[in-house]
């Protein structure tokens, strides 16, 4: 338990044999260009909302607001953490140096599950929007997918958030087209928003529980997730201490914007409550317009894809990056992982999550998609906690953002959070507990007995000031 609670000291002495640094190269535009990506607004409308659609129905846009709502409170949570503990390592490496490193731990195994995961399961609907021009097997278009991601993601990262950037115009042109034709073929008022209904098995009308909607809220919190990239990416941000908290609360309040009206415009343009409940976002756009329209959507979706999966490359490789940096894994893993290529990029570790996601596009991963909302809720839930002790000791009088409304802002986002745990289904609560434990047997037999040559938070030597 004291491993848990009490701080660890942030490592500042580099070895010898310590890995480079990455460089700093980026600012506020280049940083939400790429965050925007890795929340890829339009792929995240076409493939995670339509599944949301199908339980919530008209509740949808009333779910995503209010996941949307709490995201506020835990980017304020990311903003705070993430200019006062600038690090690659995103969650794990400020959960680890305010509340334990067994805490950092665990919130570094939920953020890998989450990176490993999403990557695959969003460039298997790949082929689905490739559709209208060519007929191809969703998990080898996911694989080559996930494959040319892993070759965009050895690249330099400047040069990435000019290749992000161009995709995430053509998206955002395709959720603006979305959410025109939603408007202007309106069938129903606002009133519907609010209505709860959602299509019955039998054809009939069903109510949208309260339970249902707070179930469908770990999902909610997944849809705008990638605002945390700008925190993994701190460390090649120029001036971190300033930037981090613009690109964080930027890249939150454009994707809700992005994704939130095309939800509304939806759920007031289907022809009927069936349609909505159903989910088919191009068959709609078609509908609404014309094949040549529909055609251009899926492509702008198509490419979204893609650019999801680059930005999402770099982000996981970053991640993999510091746990090697910070001695996580035997001295011969953490040499391999710590590696830097030619353009400054992590290749070695941006290989290791490109080359198995893509092997996991050819696995059955439906169910894994409440494991990833139960394992953001979790980290989140931890993060909180993070930012609720981070006004102690020596890191009180830190240079860093400071959140409005603080420590009411975090403990009402863990009460929150807590209870929308509370709610899960047993099955993927038991899936993600059965991850975590296996991850706290690694702890306690391999890092805590080498606590002083293992799993060492550092810091750049520019962030310590």
């Amino acid at each position: 338990m004291t491993d848990t609670l009490r701080p660890v000291e942030t490592a500042v002495a580099e070895a010898p044999d310590s890995p480079q640094k990455l460089k700093r190269s980026i600012g506020v535009v280049g940083g939400t260009l790429l965050t925007l990506s890795c929340v890829t607004p339009a792929s995240t409308l076409f493939v995670v909302v339509p599944d949301l659609f199908g339980s919530l129905g008209t509740a949808t846009a009333l779910t995503i607001a209010i996941g949307s709502l709490l995201c506020v409170a835990v980017a304020f949570c990311y903003s705070e953490l993430g200019t006062l503990i600038p690090s690659a390592g995103g969650e794990y490496a400020m959960v680890s140096t305010l509340a334990g490193r067994l805490a950092g731990w665990l919130v570094f195994v939920l953020s890998l599950l989450v990176v490993m995961v999403v990557p695959p399961v969003i460039a298997m609907g790949t082929a689905d929007y490739l559709a209208p021009i060519v007929h191809l097997d969703p998990a080898m278009t996911g694989a080559g997918v996930m494959l040319l991601a892993t070759l965009a993601g050895l690249l330099d990262l400047r040069a990435n958030a000019w290749i992000t950037g161009v995709f995430l115009v053509l998206e955002v042109v395709a959720a603006g087209v979305v959410a025109v034709l939603g408007f202007a073929h309106a069938e129903r008022g606002p009133g519907s928003l609010v209505s709860l209904q959602v299509a019955g098995a039998d054809g009939g009308t069903d109510t949208v529980t309260t339970l249902l909607i707070v179930t469908g809220l770990a999902i909610a919190l997944f849809v705008t997730q990638g605002f945390s990239t700008a925190v993994y990416l701190s460390e090649e941000l120029e001036n971190p201490r300033r930037n981090v908290a613009r690109t964080v609360l930027a890249t939150l309040g454009i994707s809700t914007v992005i994704i939130l009206v095309p939800v509304v415009a939806i759920t007031l343009g289907a022809s009927d409550l069936a349609e909505l409940t159903g989910g088919d976002l191009s068959t709609m756009v078609t509908a609404w317009s014309n094949s040549a329209v529909g055609t251009f959507v899926s492509l702008c979706v198509a490419l979204a894809i893609v650019n999801a999966g680059i930005v999402m490359v770099i982000q996981n490789s970053r991640v993999l990056f510091a746990s090697a940096r910070d001695k996580a894994w035997p001295r011969p893993v953490n040499t391999v992982l710590a590696k830097l290529g030619r353009f400054g990029s992590p290749w070695v570790a941006t290989l290791a999550v490109g080359v198995p996601g893509a092997a996991l596009c050819f696995v059955d991963l439906d169910t894994l998609y409440g494991v990833t909302g139960v394992s953001v809720t979790g980290m989140y839930l931890l993060v909180a906690v993070a930012a609720l002790l981070a006004r102690r000791g020596a890191h009180k009088h830190g240079p860093a953002w400071r959140m409005p409304l603080w420590p009411a802002m975090p403990v009402l986002l863990i009460v929150v959070l807590v209870y929308i745990l509370s709610r899960q289904e047993t099955s993927y609560l038991l899936w993600t507990g059965g991850i975590t434990a296996v991850a706290t047997l690694y702890w306690a037999l391999y890092l805590r007995p080498r606590r002083e040559t293992r799993w060492l938070v550092t810091l750049p030597e520019d962030a310590q000031a």
